[in-house]
Protein backbone atom coordinates (compact mmCIF):
# COMPACT_ATOMS: atom_id res chain seq x y z
CA UNK A 1 0.00 0.00 0.00
CA UNK A 2 1.89 2.88 -0.94
CA UNK A 3 1.44 5.72 -3.10
CA UNK A 4 1.71 9.95 -2.21
CA UNK A 5 -2.01 11.36 -0.53
CA UNK A 6 -2.83 14.08 -3.06
CA UNK A 7 -1.64 12.21 -5.88
CA UNK A 8 -3.81 8.57 -5.07
CA UNK A 9 -6.67 11.05 -4.74
CA UNK A 10 -6.69 13.20 -7.90
CA UNK A 11 -5.68 10.16 -9.59
CA UNK A 12 -8.97 8.28 -8.62
CA UNK A 13 -11.03 11.43 -8.73
CA UNK A 14 -9.68 11.93 -12.26
CA UNK A 15 -10.84 8.64 -13.15
CA UNK A 16 -14.26 9.14 -11.46
CA UNK A 17 -15.24 11.95 -13.67
CA UNK A 18 -13.99 10.27 -16.35
CA UNK A 19 -16.08 7.41 -15.73
CA UNK A 20 -12.85 4.99 -16.06
CA UNK A 21 -12.56 3.89 -12.59
CA UNK A 22 -15.34 0.93 -12.47
CA UNK A 23 -15.20 -0.94 -15.04
CA UNK A 24 -18.81 -2.67 -14.67
CA UNK A 25 -19.80 -4.54 -17.46
CA UNK A 26 -21.16 -2.28 -20.36
CA UNK A 27 -23.94 -3.20 -22.40
CA UNK A 28 -22.77 -4.47 -25.89
CA UNK A 29 -23.83 -2.48 -29.43
CA UNK A 30 -25.50 -4.92 -31.24
CA UNK A 31 -28.15 -5.55 -27.99
CA UNK A 32 -29.22 -2.11 -28.11
CA UNK A 33 -31.69 -2.61 -31.14
CA UNK A 34 -33.29 -5.79 -29.07
CA UNK A 35 -33.35 -3.72 -25.79
CA UNK A 36 -35.36 -0.89 -27.85
CA UNK A 37 -37.36 -2.70 -29.59
CA UNK A 38 -38.78 -4.27 -26.33
CA UNK A 39 -39.27 -0.86 -24.94
CA UNK A 40 -41.31 0.27 -27.94
CA UNK A 41 -43.37 -2.80 -28.77
CA UNK A 42 -46.01 -2.13 -25.46
CA UNK A 43 -46.90 0.87 -26.99
CA UNK A 44 -47.31 -0.34 -30.50
CA UNK A 45 -49.48 -3.08 -29.09
CA UNK A 46 -51.83 -0.67 -27.00
CA UNK A 47 -52.14 1.73 -30.34
CA UNK A 48 -52.74 -1.06 -32.30
CA UNK A 49 -55.58 -2.58 -29.93
CA UNK A 50 -57.22 1.31 -29.76
CA UNK A 51 -57.25 0.97 -33.61
CA UNK A 52 -58.66 -2.36 -34.10
CA UNK A 53 -60.64 -2.64 -30.57
CA UNK A 54 -62.17 -6.19 -32.21
CA UNK A 55 -58.45 -7.04 -31.37
CA UNK A 56 -59.44 -5.92 -27.65
CA UNK A 57 -59.97 -9.19 -26.74
CA UNK A 58 -61.88 -10.06 -23.31
CA UNK A 59 -60.02 -12.27 -20.97
CA UNK A 60 -61.48 -12.63 -16.96
CA UNK A 61 -59.36 -14.55 -14.62
CA UNK A 62 -60.00 -13.21 -11.71
CA UNK A 63 -57.00 -16.18 -10.44
CA UNK A 64 -54.35 -15.01 -12.79
CA UNK A 65 -54.91 -11.15 -12.10
CA UNK A 66 -54.70 -11.37 -7.96
CA UNK A 67 -51.11 -14.08 -8.73
CA UNK A 68 -49.93 -11.56 -11.62
CA UNK A 69 -50.13 -8.11 -9.53
CA UNK A 70 -48.60 -10.17 -6.20
CA UNK A 71 -46.15 -11.31 -7.77
CA UNK A 72 -45.07 -7.90 -9.09
CA UNK A 73 -45.05 -6.56 -5.59
CA UNK A 74 -43.17 -9.44 -3.76
CA UNK A 75 -40.36 -8.57 -6.73
CA UNK A 76 -40.56 -4.84 -6.01
CA UNK A 77 -40.74 -6.00 -2.10
CA UNK A 78 -37.00 -8.09 -2.66
CA UNK A 79 -35.78 -5.44 -4.19
CA UNK A 80 -36.97 -2.76 -1.90
CA UNK A 81 -35.31 -4.87 0.67
CA UNK A 82 -32.08 -5.42 -0.77
CA UNK A 83 -31.28 -2.05 -1.70
CA UNK A 84 -32.25 -0.60 1.67
CA UNK A 85 -29.33 -3.17 3.30
CA UNK A 86 -27.24 -1.43 0.40
CA UNK A 87 -28.53 2.20 1.03
CA UNK A 88 -27.93 2.17 4.69
CA UNK A 89 -24.15 0.27 4.40
CA UNK A 90 -22.95 2.83 2.06
CA UNK A 91 -24.73 5.60 3.16
CA UNK A 92 -26.36 6.35 -0.24
CA UNK A 93 -29.23 8.22 -0.56
CA UNK A 94 -29.90 7.43 -4.34
CA UNK A 95 -30.33 4.00 -3.44
CA UNK A 96 -32.14 4.59 -0.37
CA UNK A 97 -34.76 6.89 -2.57
CA UNK A 98 -35.31 3.62 -5.17
CA UNK A 99 -35.79 1.39 -2.09
CA UNK A 100 -38.36 3.61 -0.46
CA UNK A 101 -39.96 3.87 -4.20
CA UNK A 102 -39.82 -0.51 -4.49
CA UNK A 103 -41.63 -0.19 -1.27
CA UNK A 104 -44.25 2.22 -1.43
CA UNK A 105 -44.75 0.65 -4.80
CA UNK A 106 -44.89 -2.87 -3.61
CA UNK A 107 -47.42 -1.91 -0.48
CA UNK A 108 -50.02 -0.45 -2.92
CA UNK A 109 -50.08 -3.31 -5.61
CA UNK A 110 -50.32 -5.47 -2.26
CA UNK A 111 -53.16 -3.59 -2.09
CA UNK A 112 -54.57 -3.43 -5.94
CA UNK A 113 -54.16 -7.35 -5.75
CA UNK A 114 -56.58 -7.51 -2.35
CA UNK A 115 -59.17 -5.73 -4.31
CA UNK A 116 -59.45 -8.89 -7.10
CA UNK A 117 -63.42 -10.00 -7.16
CA UNK A 118 -63.77 -13.35 -6.10
CA UNK A 119 -60.37 -13.11 -4.16
CA UNK A 120 -60.24 -11.86 -0.75
CA UNK A 121 -61.82 -8.35 0.35
CA UNK A 122 -63.33 -8.25 -3.67
CA UNK A 123 -63.95 -4.54 -5.31
CA UNK A 124 -63.35 -1.90 -3.31
CA UNK A 125 -62.24 1.58 -5.16
CA UNK A 126 -59.41 2.37 -3.43
CA UNK A 127 -57.64 -0.62 -3.43
CA UNK A 128 -58.79 -0.58 -7.21
CA UNK A 129 -56.83 2.75 -7.89
CA UNK A 130 -53.82 2.13 -4.99
CA UNK A 131 -51.64 0.90 -8.20
CA UNK A 132 -51.57 4.18 -10.06
CA UNK A 133 -51.27 5.78 -6.44
CA UNK A 134 -48.64 3.46 -5.74
CA UNK A 135 -46.86 3.92 -9.06
CA UNK A 136 -46.87 7.88 -8.89
CA UNK A 137 -45.57 8.17 -5.20
CA UNK A 138 -42.42 5.79 -6.58
CA UNK A 139 -42.15 7.39 -9.38
CA UNK A 140 -41.62 10.56 -7.43
CA UNK A 141 -39.26 9.13 -5.55
CA UNK A 142 -37.38 7.29 -8.55
CA UNK A 143 -37.17 11.31 -10.48
CA UNK A 144 -35.54 12.30 -7.09
CA UNK A 145 -33.18 9.53 -6.93
CA UNK A 146 -32.17 10.38 -10.52
CA UNK A 147 -30.36 13.58 -9.35
CA UNK A 148 -27.28 13.60 -8.31
CA UNK A 149 -27.93 14.87 -4.47
CA UNK A 150 -25.18 16.71 -2.80
CA UNK A 151 -22.87 15.14 0.08
CA UNK A 152 -24.99 17.19 2.69
CA UNK A 153 -28.45 16.53 1.29
CA UNK A 154 -27.30 12.45 1.29
CA UNK A 155 -26.30 12.42 4.91
CA UNK A 156 -29.31 13.78 6.15
CA UNK A 157 -31.50 11.65 3.99
CA UNK A 158 -29.68 8.60 5.25
CA UNK A 159 -30.12 9.91 8.77
CA UNK A 160 -33.55 10.06 8.56
CA UNK A 161 -34.14 6.80 6.28
CA UNK A 162 -36.26 5.02 9.26
CA UNK A 163 -38.49 8.28 9.48
CA UNK A 164 -38.57 7.97 5.79
CA UNK A 165 -39.77 4.07 6.06
CA UNK A 166 -41.46 5.21 8.58
CA UNK A 167 -43.71 7.90 6.53
CA UNK A 168 -43.96 5.33 3.91
CA UNK A 169 -46.16 2.72 6.08
CA UNK A 170 -48.13 6.02 7.64
CA UNK A 171 -49.14 6.84 3.50
CA UNK A 172 -49.90 2.92 3.02
CA UNK A 173 -52.14 2.35 6.41
CA UNK A 174 -53.99 5.93 5.62
CA UNK A 175 -55.03 4.88 1.93
CA UNK A 176 -55.90 1.16 3.30
CA UNK A 177 -58.21 2.81 5.92
CA UNK A 178 -59.57 5.37 4.14
CA UNK A 179 -60.35 2.59 1.36
CA UNK A 180 -62.08 0.75 3.56
CA UNK A 181 -64.03 3.60 5.22
CA UNK A 182 -65.30 4.33 1.59
CA UNK A 183 -64.10 8.11 2.51
CA UNK A 184 -64.85 10.17 -0.35
CA UNK A 185 -63.84 10.44 -3.13
CA UNK A 186 -63.65 6.48 -2.99
CA UNK A 187 -66.26 5.58 -1.93
CA UNK A 188 -67.72 4.92 -5.16
CA UNK A 189 -67.16 0.55 -6.69
CA UNK A 190 -65.29 1.80 -10.09
CA UNK A 191 -67.26 0.28 -13.15
CA UNK A 192 -64.64 -0.22 -15.17
CA UNK A 193 -60.43 -0.13 -14.23
CA UNK A 194 -60.24 3.20 -16.02
CA UNK A 195 -58.53 6.36 -14.80
CA UNK A 196 -61.13 9.49 -15.19
CA UNK A 197 -61.50 12.93 -14.06
CA UNK A 198 -58.81 13.53 -11.34
CA UNK A 199 -57.75 9.76 -11.68
CA UNK A 200 -56.38 11.07 -15.10
CA UNK A 201 -53.87 13.45 -13.64
CA UNK A 202 -52.57 10.64 -11.56
CA UNK A 203 -51.55 8.83 -14.29
CA UNK A 204 -50.65 12.14 -16.39
CA UNK A 205 -48.09 13.15 -13.60
CA UNK A 206 -46.75 9.49 -13.35
CA UNK A 207 -46.19 9.14 -16.72
CA UNK A 208 -43.69 12.10 -16.26
CA UNK A 209 -42.24 11.11 -12.85
CA UNK A 210 -40.98 7.95 -14.51
CA UNK A 211 -40.06 9.80 -18.11
CA UNK A 212 -37.74 11.86 -15.88
CA UNK A 213 -36.39 9.60 -13.87
CA UNK A 214 -35.79 7.23 -17.14
CA UNK A 215 -33.88 10.23 -18.67
CA UNK A 216 -31.84 10.89 -15.94
CA UNK A 217 -30.82 7.61 -15.22
CA UNK A 218 -30.27 7.47 -18.90
CA UNK A 219 -27.81 10.27 -18.75
CA UNK A 220 -25.87 8.36 -15.61
CA UNK A 221 -26.21 5.50 -18.33
CA UNK A 222 -23.97 8.11 -20.82
CA UNK A 223 -21.33 8.93 -17.86
CA UNK A 224 -21.17 5.28 -16.76
CA UNK A 225 -21.44 2.99 -20.05
CA UNK A 226 -22.59 0.40 -16.82
CA UNK A 227 -25.50 -2.46 -18.54
CA UNK A 228 -27.37 -2.49 -15.02
CA UNK A 229 -28.03 1.40 -15.40
CA UNK A 230 -29.51 0.58 -18.77
CA UNK A 231 -31.37 -1.69 -17.43
CA UNK A 232 -32.67 0.68 -14.39
CA UNK A 233 -33.69 3.00 -17.78
CA UNK A 234 -35.36 0.67 -19.21
CA UNK A 235 -37.51 -0.33 -16.52
CA UNK A 236 -38.40 2.93 -15.37
CA UNK A 237 -39.63 3.59 -19.32
CA UNK A 238 -42.12 0.51 -18.81
CA UNK A 239 -43.15 1.54 -16.01
CA UNK A 240 -43.92 5.13 -18.03
CA UNK A 241 -45.96 3.09 -19.78
CA UNK A 242 -47.80 1.15 -17.69
CA UNK A 243 -49.13 4.23 -16.92
CA UNK A 244 -50.14 5.52 -20.11
CA UNK A 245 -51.77 2.19 -20.38
CA UNK A 246 -53.44 2.48 -17.01
CA UNK A 247 -55.17 5.68 -18.89
CA UNK A 248 -56.97 4.02 -21.84
CA UNK A 249 -57.07 0.40 -20.80
CA UNK A 250 -60.60 -1.22 -21.16
CA UNK A 251 -61.26 -3.75 -18.06
CA UNK A 252 -60.12 -7.24 -18.64
CA UNK A 253 -59.21 -6.33 -21.92
CA UNK A 254 -55.99 -7.41 -23.87
CA UNK A 255 -54.67 -4.07 -23.18
CA UNK A 256 -55.60 -3.83 -19.50
CA UNK A 257 -53.77 -7.16 -19.13
CA UNK A 258 -50.99 -5.29 -20.57
CA UNK A 259 -50.38 -2.47 -18.22
CA UNK A 260 -50.00 -5.48 -15.49
CA UNK A 261 -47.19 -7.52 -17.28
CA UNK A 262 -45.74 -4.17 -17.50
CA UNK A 263 -44.89 -3.37 -13.99
CA UNK A 264 -44.30 -7.03 -13.57
CA UNK A 265 -41.73 -6.65 -16.04
CA UNK A 266 -40.11 -3.82 -15.05
CA UNK A 267 -39.54 -5.30 -11.59
CA UNK A 268 -38.02 -8.27 -13.19
CA UNK A 269 -35.83 -6.36 -15.07
CA UNK A 270 -34.34 -4.88 -12.55
CA UNK A 271 -34.26 -8.10 -10.32
CA UNK A 272 -32.30 -9.81 -13.00
CA UNK A 273 -29.68 -7.00 -14.05
CA UNK A 274 -29.01 -7.28 -10.40
CA UNK A 275 -28.97 -10.84 -9.72
CA UNK A 276 -26.37 -10.85 -12.85
CA UNK A 277 -24.06 -8.24 -11.15
CA UNK A 278 -21.20 -9.27 -9.06
CA UNK A 279 -22.43 -9.93 -5.83
CA UNK A 280 -20.53 -7.75 -3.68
CA UNK A 281 -21.56 -3.93 -4.86
CA UNK A 282 -24.61 -5.22 -6.98
CA UNK A 283 -26.03 -1.67 -7.00
CA UNK A 284 -22.66 0.02 -7.26
CA UNK A 285 -23.62 1.46 -11.03
CA UNK A 286 -26.40 3.24 -9.54
CA UNK A 287 -23.97 4.77 -6.58
CA UNK A 288 -24.03 8.61 -6.36
CA UNK A 289 -20.47 10.16 -7.51
CA UNK A 290 -19.47 10.94 -3.67
CA UNK A 291 -20.29 7.15 -2.92
CA UNK A 292 -18.45 5.82 -5.85
CA UNK A 293 -15.25 8.08 -5.15
CA UNK A 294 -15.35 10.91 -2.97
CA UNK A 295 -12.51 12.10 -0.84
CA UNK A 296 -13.15 12.48 2.97
CA UNK A 297 -11.23 13.02 5.89
CA UNK A 298 -11.45 10.02 8.14
CA UNK A 299 -9.38 8.26 10.94
CA UNK A 300 -7.83 4.51 10.42
CA UNK A 301 -6.72 1.80 12.83
CA UNK A 302 -4.85 -1.00 11.95
CA UNK A 303 -4.29 -3.76 14.71
CA UNK A 304 -2.47 -6.66 14.67
CA UNK A 305 -0.86 -9.67 16.76
CA UNK A 306 2.87 -9.62 17.28
CA UNK A 307 3.91 -12.87 17.26
CA UNK A 308 1.16 -14.72 15.56
CA UNK A 309 3.50 -16.32 12.91
CA UNK A 310 5.29 -17.86 15.07
CA UNK A 311 2.31 -18.91 17.36
CA UNK A 312 0.69 -20.25 14.52
CA UNK A 313 3.57 -22.21 13.81
CA UNK A 314 3.99 -24.29 16.82
CA UNK A 315 0.13 -24.61 17.60
CA UNK A 316 -2.63 -26.74 15.95
CA UNK A 317 -4.96 -24.82 13.61
CA UNK A 318 -7.87 -25.05 15.91
CA UNK A 319 -5.81 -23.40 18.59
CA UNK A 320 -5.18 -20.95 16.72
CA UNK A 321 -8.57 -20.51 15.46
CA UNK A 322 -9.86 -20.14 18.94
CA UNK A 323 -7.39 -17.72 19.61
CA UNK A 324 -8.54 -15.16 17.03
CA UNK A 325 -12.36 -15.99 17.75
CA UNK A 326 -11.79 -14.99 21.43
CA UNK A 327 -10.26 -12.05 20.63
CA UNK A 328 -12.45 -10.97 17.62
CA UNK A 329 -15.82 -11.44 19.23
CA UNK A 330 -14.82 -8.80 22.35
CA UNK A 331 -13.10 -6.89 19.63
CA UNK A 332 -15.48 -6.20 16.91
CA UNK A 333 -18.15 -5.23 18.64
CA UNK A 334 -16.00 -2.72 21.04
CA UNK A 335 -15.06 -1.26 18.07
CA UNK A 336 -18.66 -0.99 16.54
CA UNK A 337 -19.50 0.17 19.67
CA UNK A 338 -17.28 3.34 19.57
CA UNK A 339 -18.61 4.27 15.86
CA UNK A 340 -16.01 2.67 14.01
CA UNK A 341 -16.89 0.60 10.86
CA UNK A 342 -15.22 -2.59 11.09
CA UNK A 343 -13.75 -2.92 7.29
CA UNK A 344 -11.64 -5.98 7.14
CA UNK A 345 -10.47 -8.65 8.86
CA UNK A 346 -7.56 -10.85 7.36
CA UNK A 347 -6.26 -13.34 9.21
CA UNK A 348 -4.80 -11.45 12.41
CA UNK A 349 -5.27 -7.87 11.57
CA UNK A 350 -8.02 -5.70 12.03
CA UNK A 351 -8.84 -2.70 9.84
CA UNK A 352 -11.34 0.27 11.49
CA UNK A 353 -12.32 3.13 9.79
CA UNK A 354 -13.89 5.94 11.59
CA UNK A 355 -16.20 9.13 9.41
CA UNK A 356 -16.45 6.66 6.30
CA UNK A 357 -19.82 8.38 5.66
CA UNK A 358 -18.58 11.96 6.02
CA UNK A 359 -21.04 12.17 9.40
CA UNK A 360 -18.14 12.32 12.61
CA UNK A 361 -16.24 15.39 12.41
CA UNK A 362 -14.70 13.96 15.80
CA UNK A 363 -13.14 10.58 13.95
CA UNK A 364 -9.94 11.32 14.99
CA UNK A 365 -10.74 11.28 18.79
CA UNK A 366 -13.03 8.34 18.15
CA UNK A 367 -10.66 6.32 16.53
CA UNK A 368 -7.79 7.47 19.66
CA UNK A 369 -10.12 6.03 22.22
CA UNK A 370 -11.18 2.83 20.22
CA UNK A 371 -7.78 1.86 19.88
CA UNK A 372 -7.01 2.60 23.34
CA UNK A 373 -10.58 0.38 24.56
CA UNK A 374 -8.35 -1.86 22.04
CA UNK A 375 -6.16 -2.61 23.96
CA UNK A 376 -8.15 -2.96 27.49
CA UNK A 377 -10.02 -5.36 26.33
CA UNK A 378 -7.42 -7.38 24.28
CA UNK A 379 -5.23 -7.35 27.58
CA UNK A 380 -7.54 -8.55 29.56
CA UNK A 381 -8.56 -11.27 27.43
CA UNK A 382 -4.76 -12.11 27.59
CA UNK A 383 -4.12 -11.91 31.27
CA UNK A 384 -6.43 -15.40 31.10
CA UNK A 385 -4.31 -16.76 28.44
CA UNK A 386 -0.17 -15.89 29.28
CA UNK A 387 0.72 -17.88 25.93
CA UNK A 388 -1.40 -15.70 23.39
CA UNK A 389 0.35 -12.86 21.18
CA UNK A 390 -0.54 -9.55 21.96
CA UNK A 391 -1.67 -6.59 19.54
CA UNK A 392 0.06 -3.71 18.11
CA UNK A 393 -2.35 -0.43 17.13
CA UNK A 394 -1.81 1.79 15.01
CA UNK A 395 -3.67 5.44 14.14
CA UNK A 396 -3.63 8.07 11.37
CA UNK A 397 -5.88 10.52 10.63
CA UNK A 398 -6.19 12.63 6.71
CA UNK A 399 -7.55 12.76 3.23
CA UNK A 400 -9.05 9.10 2.21
CA UNK A 401 -10.18 8.08 -1.05
CA UNK A 402 -13.66 6.06 -0.43
CA UNK A 403 -15.20 4.34 -3.30
CA UNK A 404 -15.36 1.23 -5.47
CA UNK A 405 -12.26 -0.34 -6.65
CA UNK A 406 -12.45 -3.82 -8.39
CA UNK A 407 -13.33 -5.67 -12.19
CA UNK A 408 -16.51 -5.54 -14.08
CA UNK A 409 -16.35 -9.55 -13.67
CA UNK A 410 -14.69 -10.08 -10.43
CA UNK A 411 -14.52 -9.03 -6.91
CA UNK A 412 -15.64 -5.20 -6.34
CA UNK A 413 -15.33 -3.28 -2.74
CA UNK A 414 -15.78 -0.53 -1.31
CA UNK A 415 -12.75 0.30 0.38
CA UNK A 416 -10.29 3.52 1.29
CA UNK A 417 -7.02 4.27 -0.76
CA UNK A 418 -4.71 6.97 -0.06
CA UNK A 419 -1.93 7.78 1.89
CA UNK A 420 -3.79 8.10 5.07
CA UNK A 421 -4.25 4.60 4.94
CA UNK A 422 -0.66 3.73 3.94
CA UNK A 423 0.81 5.08 6.83
CA UNK A 424 -1.52 3.78 9.14
CA UNK A 425 -0.47 0.12 8.75
CA UNK A 426 3.10 1.06 9.01
CA UNK A 427 2.24 2.87 12.13
CA UNK A 428 1.03 -0.35 13.68
CA UNK A 429 3.83 -2.19 12.16
CA UNK A 430 6.17 0.04 14.41
CA UNK A 431 3.89 0.34 17.11
CA UNK A 432 5.21 -1.30 20.46
CA UNK A 433 3.25 -4.72 22.29
CA UNK A 434 0.19 -3.58 23.78
CA UNK A 435 0.29 -0.03 23.02
CA UNK A 436 -1.04 2.23 20.25
CA UNK A 437 0.74 4.96 17.71
CA UNK A 438 -0.69 7.56 16.30
CA UNK A 439 0.23 9.78 13.50
CA UNK A 440 1.39 13.65 13.88
CA UNK A 441 -2.08 14.17 11.95
CA UNK A 442 -4.54 12.21 14.46
CA UNK A 443 -2.53 13.72 17.09
CA UNK A 444 -3.09 17.40 16.21
CA UNK A 445 -7.09 16.87 16.17
CA UNK A 446 -6.87 15.23 19.70
CA UNK A 447 -8.28 17.62 22.47
CA UNK A 448 -6.23 19.53 25.22
CA UNK A 449 -4.91 17.00 27.85
CA UNK A 450 -3.87 14.33 25.97
CA UNK A 451 -0.82 12.20 27.41
CA UNK A 452 1.39 10.82 24.76
CA UNK A 453 5.37 9.92 24.49
CA UNK A 454 7.19 11.11 21.62
CA UNK A 455 8.79 8.78 19.57
CA UNK A 456 11.90 9.23 17.42
CA UNK A 457 11.28 10.14 14.14
CA UNK A 458 10.15 6.48 12.22
CA UNK A 459 11.75 5.72 9.03
CA UNK A 460 8.54 3.82 7.14
CA UNK A 461 8.29 2.12 3.95
CA UNK A 462 7.30 3.80 1.09
CA UNK A 463 7.99 7.47 2.90
CA UNK A 464 11.10 9.62 1.36
CA UNK A 465 11.35 11.41 5.13
CA UNK A 466 10.97 10.47 8.40
CA UNK A 467 7.56 10.81 10.33
CA UNK A 468 6.59 11.65 13.12
CA UNK A 469 4.50 9.21 15.76
CA UNK A 470 3.77 9.27 19.60
CA UNK A 471 2.59 6.98 21.70
CA UNK A 472 -0.58 7.60 23.32
CA UNK A 473 -1.35 6.57 26.79
CA UNK A 474 -4.27 8.49 27.62
CA UNK A 475 -7.11 10.85 26.86
CA UNK A 476 -9.69 13.39 28.87
CA UNK A 477 -12.38 11.67 29.79
CA UNK A 478 -15.12 12.47 26.87
CA UNK A 479 -17.72 15.04 28.15
CA UNK A 480 -21.33 13.63 29.35
CA UNK A 481 -23.67 14.85 26.60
Amino acid sequence: MEGAPDSSVQRAEAARDSGDQHPWRPLRREAWGRWIGFAVLPLLVVAALRLRPALDSQWESHPAHFWLVLSASAVAVALGYTITATARARRDARLLLVSLAFMVSAGFLGLHALATPGVLLGSNAGFELATPVGLLLGGALVAASSLELSPATSLRLIRRWSVLVGAVAVVLAAWAVASLARVEPLDQVLEQEELEGWQRLLGAAGVACYAAASYGYFLIYRRRRARFVFAVTLAFALLAEAMVVIGVAVNWRISWWEWHVLMLAAFCVIAWSARSEWREERFSALYLDETLAGAKEASILFADLQGYTAFSEKSDPAAVAEMLNTYFARLVPAMKDSGGEVHQIIGDALMVVFNKGGDQPDHAVMAARAGLLLQKEASEIAGSHPGWPRFRVGVNSGSVLVGVVGGARGHRKHDLVGDTVNLAARLEAQAPVGEVVIGKDTYELLPTGTTVESLPRLEVKGKSEPVDAFVLKALPASKAP
